[in-house]
C-alpha cells in the first residue's frame, strides 16, 4: 500500500489523476479518528490529507471561520472558545466509541460525516452551518462551492451534498463554517425514574413549550450506563432568561415527578456524555446502531426490539434518535432492526461492529430504487471511476 501526501491542491489533483489513469482507488485520511465509520476499506493506496490544515481566516464579528479540512477540532474549538463562540451543531467526539483514541478528529472529517450532537434539534445539522468548501473531485478537478456569507445561493447547494458524503465525492481541502456565540449560561432539568414512554411524553412537552429547549435525552440506565433512568432537558442563553425558563419549565413538568437541576459544568459534562454515547461506549463487544425515527416512535420501537434482541439503548433528539447496543446475532441484529424500521419508518446506521460484520451487512440504510439511481448519478458526476473512498457507503459506490 502506498501513502500519498499532497502539499497543495495542484499536487492533490495530480495524485488523483494518476490514480484515475491506473483505476486504483484511494482511501482519504486526515486525522483518522473516523476510519471505523462506514464499510471497511481495503484499497491499494491512502491519500493523507494532513497538510491541508490550519485556520485560514476567522472573523468573529462576521461569525465566519475558514480552515483547512485537516485542521484538528481541538485547534478549532480553542480558537472559538477564546472569542466566546462555538460550532452550534455541537460536533461529537466519537474516539472512545470507535476505539480511535490516539487519532485527531478534524473539521473535514466532521463535515464529511455530517456529525451533529444533541443541539441538532434546535441548531440543525453540520450541513446547515457549512457555508462553502474547496475540494478535488474524483475527476481530478479542483473546484469550490458556496461562499463566506450566509446568504450565498448561487448554483446548486453543493455544501449540503458534500456534508455526509463520507469522502466518496471529493477530497475536501478547505471548509467555511458559520459560527455562533457560546451561551452565557446553561442549566439542565433532570427527571429521574421515568420509563421510555413517560420520558417521551416529558420530552415532547418540553420541546413543544415556549422555553427554547436545546437538548432532550432519556438515559434508561443513567449517564454512565449503570444507574437509574434520567430524562434530561437543557436550556441555554442569557443567565436571567435561563433561570426564568428553567423555573417555568420545571413547574409545567411537575406531574412527571421530582425535578432536579444540573448547572453549568455539571450540565456540560452530562451533554458531552450524551454526544459521545458514553452510556453505551464502554461495552465494545456489542454492535452499536444509530436509528433515526419519528420522536413518538422511539419508545415503541425500543420495546419491540427488546422482545427479540438483547440490547441496551438511550434516546437523544427528543426521542427521534435511538442508540442501540446489541449483543449477539450473526448479523448484529440487522435483519430484525431493519424489518422494524420498515414498519415504523426511519433509517438505521451501523456505527460500530467488527470489520467482517460491516462488510457483510449494509452499514447505511438500503435505498429505495429511485433514490439509489439518483445516488449513482451523483457519484457519476463527481467520481465516475470510483476512485475516492470506493465502497465506504455502499459496496458499488
Amino acid at each position: 500500500m502506498t501513502t500519498f501526501r499532497p502539499s497543495d491542491e495542484r499536487e492533490l489533483s495530480d495524485i488523483v489523476a494518476a490514480a484515475l489513469a491506473r483505476e486504483e482507488p484511494l482511501e482519504i485520511v486526515a486525522g483518522g479518528s473516523k476510519r471505523g465509520l462506514g464499510r471497511p476499506l481495503q484499497l491499494p493506496h491512502t491519500l493523507d490529507m494532513s497538510a491541508f490544515s490550519g485556520i485560514r481566516s476567522y472573523e468573529p464579528e462576521e461569525l465566519v471561520l475558514t480552515a483547512g479540512a485537516a485542521t484538528s477540532m481541538r485547534i478549532i474549538e480553542a480558537a472559538l472558545a477564546e472569542r466566546g463562540q462555538m460550532l452550534a451543531f455541537e460536533p461529537p467526539d466519537w474516539r472512545r466509541l470507535l476505539g480511535s483514541g490516539a487519532a485527531e478528529p478534524t473539521l473535514g472529517g466532521v463535515t464529511a460525516c455530517n456529525l451533529s450532537g444533541p443541539r441538532r434539534i434546535k441548531a440543525g445539522a453540520a450541513r446547515d452551518h457549512l457555508l462553502g468548501f474547496h475540494a478535488v473531485s474524483g475527476r481530478a478537478e479542483a473546484f469550490k462551492a458556496g461562499g463566506r456569507v450566509v446568504k450565498n445561493v448561487t448554483g446548486y447547494d453543493l455544501p449540503k451534498l458534500m456534508a455526509g458524503s463520507y469522502g466518496t465525492l471529493a477530497a475536501l481541502t478547505e471548509v467555511t463554517f458559520k459560527v455562533l456565540p457560546r451561551p452565557e449560561a446553561e442549566r439542565s432539568l433532570v427527571v429521574a425514574g421515568l420509563d421510555d414512554a413517560a420520558a417521551t411524553r416529558a420530552m415532547a412537552a418540553a420541546l413543544n413549550s415556549p422555553h427554547e429547549v436545546s437538548g432532550a435525552a432519556h438515559l434508561p440506565r443513567g449517564a454512565d450506563g449503570a444507574d437509574r433512568p434520567l430524562t434530561v432537558l437543557r436550556l441555554e442563553g442569557p443567565a436571567p432568561s435561563v433561570a426564568a425558563r428553567a423555573a417555568a419549565l420545571a413547574q409545567e413538568l411537575g406531574s412527571f415527578g421530582t425535578i432536579d437541576e444540573a448547572r453549568e459544568g455539571a450540565s456540560r459534562e452530562l451533554w458531552q456524555a450524551v454526544g459521545e454515547v458514553v452510556p453505551l461506549a464502554h461495552d465494545a463487544q456489542r454492535t452499536l446502531w444509530r436509528l433515526s425515527v419519528a420522536p413518538n416512535a422511539g419508545a415503541p420501537l425500543a420495546a419491540e426490539l427488546a422482545r427479540r434482541l438483547d440490547h441496551r439503548h438511550f434516546f437523544d433528539w427528543g426521542g427521534g434518535l435511538l442508540w442501540l447496543a446489541v449483543r449477539g446475532g450473526d448479523d448484529g441484529g440487522a435483519a430484525i432492526i431493519r424489518a422494524a424500521i420498515a414498519r415504523l419508518g426511519g433509517h438505521a446506521t451501523l456505527i460500530r461492529g467488527a470489520d467482517a460484520l460491516r462488510a457483510a451487512v449494509p452499514v447505511f440504510q438500503p435505498q429505495a430504487p429511485a433514490l439509489a439511481a439518483l445516488s449513482r448519478r451523483v457519484k457519476e458526476g463527481f467520481d465516475p471511476r470510483r476512485i475516492l473512498n470506493r465502497g465506504r457507503i455502499y459496496a458499488d459506490l
